[in-house]
């Protein structure tokens, strides 16, 4: 039988540390400027009973060394959801997210296996964040936790040993498990974030993350600085006189994120915009005060998948981390590895 993967490559920007994605208090790394490449790859026949998943350790290209590490599994897990999800969060929140940072982790080693990346030399993925989620070594660990670490480390691992068997699926392969930090109070589809459908990645109510810190934020760009910026993001953009008119939102999705917008003369995305700003997320209004743009910002993230403040809300309303994945992952299955 065929069997279609499509692939998801997360690329962040900034870091707090060499190859250390940035935590804030009560954030997560991936609530950066994210870009989404999605592909698709074809597995060839392979029998009805050949093992999908494995339990052998991930190769991971350390790119400082250009070591290629043999991580098992459960410190892979751990190291992930230490770097993606603040450890203050309830304990079926981590769960999730471990759920979620090993599916993405068995999906990277399927598409590796059949689609080799030359520059990984021969790894699954890498520790560069710009390019893979966030993996924390034990050296990592006890540098960014410091005096807390052997109180967050026992939380956490103590979470993924609880769920460290199951991976989300859907039609056999291991999901696309995107995730971000809060949405606009309704998720966003993969087809309006990145252009391609994806079955189980579609809106869902989300409405706790308007309560969440820094749900909606403000961000200001004197005109002169604006000017400079869009004309080198936008080849060939002409601005002209009238400020109010640099960036004006278009088509705008059900869930807020802006779908095209115009910047002077050109149409763009609002994925495009964010980018070049730096903006929290895609769903975002604008208006003109004086020799000022102001860009307000709903959500932290592109707004796909599960929401961690969302998931955190879910968790302290007594939801478990299964209640949690079924909602943000539309008719996924649990699946234990190894069978």
């Amino acid at each position: 039988m065929k069997k279609i993967v499509t692939a998801i490559l997360l690329v962040a920007a900034g870091a707090a540390l060499p190859a250390v994605p940035v935590l804030l208090s009560g954030a997560k790394n991936t609530e950066k400027q994210q870009k989404v490449v999605l592909e698709e790859y074809v597995f060839e026949d392979e029998p009805e009973d050949a093992p999908v998943f494995s339990d052998e350790p991930y190769k991971i290209l350390d790119i400082s060394s250009g070591i290629v590490m043999e991580v098992p599994v459960r410190d892979y897990v751990i190291g992930a959801v230490c770097a993606e999800m603040p450890a203050a969060f309830h304990e079926e929140a981590l769960k999730a997210q471990a759920v979620a940072a090993h599916t993405y982790a068995e999906r990277q080693r399927s598409l590796a296996a059949v689609s080799p990346d030359p520059t990984l030399l021969g790894a699954d993925l890498s520790n560069d964040t710009s390019k893979y989620q966030g993996y924390f070594t034990e050296s990592q660990m006890r540098y960014f936790f410091g005096d807390n670490y052997d109180l967050y480390y026992e939380k956490i691992s103590s979470a993924v040993d609880e769920v460290l068997p199951y991976i989300l699926t859907y039609d056999g392969e291991p999901i696309i498990s995107a995730f971000h930090s809060m949405s606009s109070g309704v998720t966003e589809s993969a087809e309006n974030a990145w252009g391609t459908a994806v079955d189980y990645l579609v809106p869902v109510d989300s409405e706790y993350d308007m309560a969440a810190p820094k749900y909606t934020e403000e961000v200001s760009y004197e005109a002169d600085f604006l000017r400079q910026r869009l004309e080198k993001v936008f080849k060939g953009v002409e601005l002209g006189e009238k400020l109010e008119n640099w960036v004006v939102p278009m088509e705008i999705s059900p869930s807020g994120t802006v779908l095209t917008a115009s910047v002077g003369n050109l149409q763009v995305t609002g994925g495009d915009i964010r980018e070049a700003l730096g903006l929290r997320s895609a769903d975002f209004e604008v208006k003109a005060e004086e020799d000022t743009l102001i860009f307000t910002t709903h959500g932290y993230g592109h707004g796909v998948g599960m929401s961690q403040y969302g998931a955190n809300t879910m968790a302290n309303d007594g939801k478990t981390w299964r209640d949690i994945l079924e909602h943000y992952y539309v008719d996924v299955s649990i699946k234990k590895t190894g069978s």
